[in-house]
């Protein structure tokens, strides 16, 4: 019997000091909470998203990227698209493709907050996993959506 490759999705919900990561299932249909990245250096954050790439067989990273209530880009949304370009850039020098898909993210950290305050979770723990459940959020909108 031969094995099945696992084409997952990653998310991204990238802040200026944490990156939230999630992935989907092997089936595209639930989306897990991986890590949080804690940003350091531009190199670093780009080796961490590419050894999960490759650990998990990732063919598409999607973007969280927020949007204001009239439904455009601010100044966080710029910094998040700066960071992907450079991103793109590392990839392809290391000659991996994947397609990169942006997807509202708007409140999804305050409905992670909500989320992990309703579980009663300390200060503490839901600042570590809160980037973490923001990215499973917006990842599960986004299958919820593409199903």
């Amino acid at each position: 019997m031969q094995e099945m490759k696992a084409n997952r999705i990653l998310c991204l919900d990238i802040g200026d000091k944490r990156i939230g990561v999630a992935v989907s299932d092997p089936l595209g249909m639930t989306a897990q909470g991986l890590d949080t990245i804690i940003r350091h250096h531009f190199k670093e954050d780009c080796r961490k998203i590419r050894a999960i790439l490759e650990e998990y067989s990732v063919e598409k990273i999607v973007i969280g990227l927020p949007l204001n209530q009239e439904g455009q880009e601010g100044p966080q949304a710029k910094k998040i698209r700066y960071f992907v370009e450079g991103f793109e850039k590392e990839l392809k020098q290391a000659g991996l493709e994947v397609k990169i898909e942006w997807w509202d993210e708007s409140l999804s950290s305050r409905e992670a907050e909500a989320i992990l305050l309703e579980a009663d979770l300390s200060r503490k723990k839901r600042r570590k996993v809160i980037d973490k459940m923001a990215a499973v959020l917006i990842l599960q909108r986004y299958l919820d959506h593409h199903s």
